[in-house]
């Protein structure tokens, strides 16, 4: 590990409830990151201003430098980058909060509400799941079949930014192990560790390499 990190951690993750209401002027943010925002709507250059704060500061507090030393390249609408040297990072945003997971190695998460509501959730299953997991999933019904759709639908986007591929390409090749610890994309033979969490009033799901990167995760103060 680069020895800017802290703590012996290999895998950190960070969590917040959204709040927007920073004024512009008081996060710390680059000049490249104030240039991109010129180009938003207001409300977007806000939230992404933001975000970015934030991820400049949960990243400062683990590689112990200040946050305008953080090599951190974000730009809207692509995945978040650190060079060589300084780990991984995945970004997921839901309704309310977001969640910035980094690790040693390429590290994929995603965030929902606990209670999100899916309609249709058994044709959500034929349409989008494996062969395998529809008959693991079809004879569930209710609430049982809303929590394993989406603690499934949790790894497979964590798994698809671990990946860096398209959601629209690659969600039907994933599929979630039983024990939902693991996943493979069958077009191209990747394997993956996987693990869920609860906090609060949202469910997290994080994808990583191998199960090593899982043992010693944290979830730090934001």
């Amino acid at each position: 590990m680069d020895n800017r990190t802290v703590g012996g951690s290999v895998t950190a993750l960070w969590m917040q409830q959204i709040a927007l209401d920073a004024p512009a002027g008081d996060l710390v943010v680059s000049s490249q990151e104030r240039a991109c925002a010129a180009g938003l709507t207001a409300s977007r250059a806000q939230q992404f201003l933001a975000s970015r704060g934030w991820m400049r500061s949960c990243l400062s507090s683990l590689h112990g430098v200040e946050s305008l030393e953080v090599p951190l390249t974000a730009p809207p609408g692509a995945p978040p980058q650190l060079p060589d040297g300084w780990g991984y990072v995945s970004l997921s945003h839901c309704a309310d909060a977001c969640l910035l997971g980094w690790s040693q190695k390429p590290i994929g998460v995603d965030l929902e509400r606990a209670d999100r509501k899916i309609h249709a959730a058994a044709a959500l299953v034929r349409r989008f799941f494996t062969e395998f997991e529809q008959g693991e999933l079809m004879e569930l019904e209710g609430d049982q079949l809303r929590q394993q759709v989406l603690d499934r639908w949790l790894l497979k986007e964590a798994a698809i930014k671990w990946q860096q591929g398209s959601l629209a390409q690659d969600l039907g090749f994933w599929e979630v192990g039983s024990n939902l610890r693991t996943a493979v994309h069958h077009g191209l033979n990747l394997n993956v560790a996987a693990q869920l969490w609860s906090q609060g009033e949202w469910r997290l799901g994080v994808v990583v390499s191998e199960k090593e990167f899982l043992q010693d995760c944290v979830l730090c103060a934001a």
